[in-house]
């Protein structure tokens, strides 16, 4: 058998341009290039995917759960595991597991499983989001505020010990419970800091970022908004176009006309890329599930506390994406790097995903003509497939 392996479809698209009617090309888990039908190498296994196209595998930078497991409440490799599996099959080939504020030991936890997860090389696997606990008790959104505590030395030793057991490590703080020092060291070890649940203002959120925050999480919502004398950390992820942020779009974390005015201020370097913030729902029908002893309800395509309050998002990627091209008109390629290079990009991993070019990791999905998931490959191998 062959080790170069041809997967054809009626268009590819390699987040950069259309390929019509051509093969993408496939070896050791990478991409080789992408040709012609014709063109394709006589020796290769070739299977044919027949409909719809392929389009780069989607990069989802924020997951609290899924498969009906929250990482808060198993923070382990068999919920890691869970965790990638469910999320495939809407067409997210690599994510971050993302732990919620919580005690320390749920957080050891949770470190230990993204080392083992990353020795392991679980299919989907990019490394952890911890989102918390160094947080502002004023936009603490569905965070516990009794476990919302500033940032230490010990806190501080402990990330930089875990990025170098890790491929990648994302966290989100809020600039008021944490120092510039502290990001720059952050930052200067390869982790990416993003604000979030901050109420902090614009020239506190811009320091942040110009000690090397690069990233805002879940634009608009748990964060100060964009004020006329006070644009706060939202008008400072706007205004710095280097600056990439993550967005929640299933039309009730944010209003569509706020994702119009967001796009047309992030037009790169910094992009606004989809997250779904998804909780342990995802792949399942369960309709309630618990966070830090408080119940969270499943209803009319939101996620709530007892109160009201959002507490993650009913979302899958692919949802995303519908939305973004059928409420907000954006185009479907716009859309599909919102979804894939552009989150890369944001976590510094667009060398080996979020486009299919070569040299890329081979994974990709099948979309139909509908914007539906046929199938699902991570690393060149099948992992979901709808039929």
């Amino acid at each position: 058998m062959s080790d170069l392996l041809a997967i054809t479809a009626p268009r590819i698209f390699d987040a950069f341009d259309w390929h019509e009617n051509a093969a993408l090309l496939i070896e050791f888990g990478h991409v080789v290039g992408i040709v012609a039908r014709s063109d394709i190498p006589k020796h290769s296994e070739t299977v044919h995917l027949g409909g719809g196209f392929l389009a780069p595998g989607f990069v989802d930078l924020q997951v609290n759960g899924g498969g009906g497991v929250l990482f808060n409440n198993d923070p382990s490799l068999p919920a890691i595991r869970a965790i990638c599996a469910a999320h495939a099959q809407f067409g997210t080939t690599a994510l971050l597991p993302t732990l919620i504020t919580d005690n320390v030991g749920v957080n050891l936890a949770a470190m230990q499983a993204g080392r083992e997860a990353a020795q392991i090389g679980v299919p989907g696997f990019l490394g952890l989001h911890l989102e918390g606990p160094h947080l502002s008790t004023a936009r603490k959104g569905t965070h516990d505020p009794s476990l919302i505590r500033a940032m230490d030395e010990t806190d501080l030793s402990r990330l930089l010990a875990l990025r170098n057991d890790l491929p990648n490590l994302l966290v989100t703080v809020a600039p008021e419970t944490v120092t510039r020092e502290q990001i720059s060291a952050l930052s200067g070890a390869g982790i990416v800091v993003s604000l979030g649940h901050s109420d902090a203002g614009y020239e506190v959120s811009a320091a942040a970022f110009d000690a090397g925050a690069s990233m805002a999480t879940h634009l608009f919502n748990a964060m100060s908004q964009l004020g006329s004398r006070e644009p706060g950390v939202v008008g400072a992820t706007l205004a710095k176009s280097e600056v990439h942020a993550g967005l929640i779009a299933d039309g009730i974390h944010v209003h569509p006309a706020a994702i119009q005015i967001a796009l047309r201020a992030k037009t790169g370097p910094g992009r606004l890329f989809l997250v779904t913030d998804a909780m342990s729902q995802t792949g399942t029908d369960i309709t309630t599930l618990q966070l830090n002893g408080r119940t969270i309800t499943r209803s009319n395509g939101a996620l709530r506390l007892a109160d009201g309050t959002l507490a993650g998002a009913d979302l899958d990627m692919i949802e995303a994406v519908r939305f973004l091209v059928d409420r907000i008109d954006v185009p479907l390629a716009d859309a599909l790097r919102m979804a894939s290079l552009y989150p890369a990009e944001a976590l510094g991993v667009q060398s080996e995903f979020g486009h299919l070019r070569p040299g890329a990791v081979a994974s990709f999905v099948h979309l139909t003509g509908q914007h539906e998931v046929a199938s699902t490959w991570i690393a060149g191998q099948s992992v979901f497939s709808a039929c």
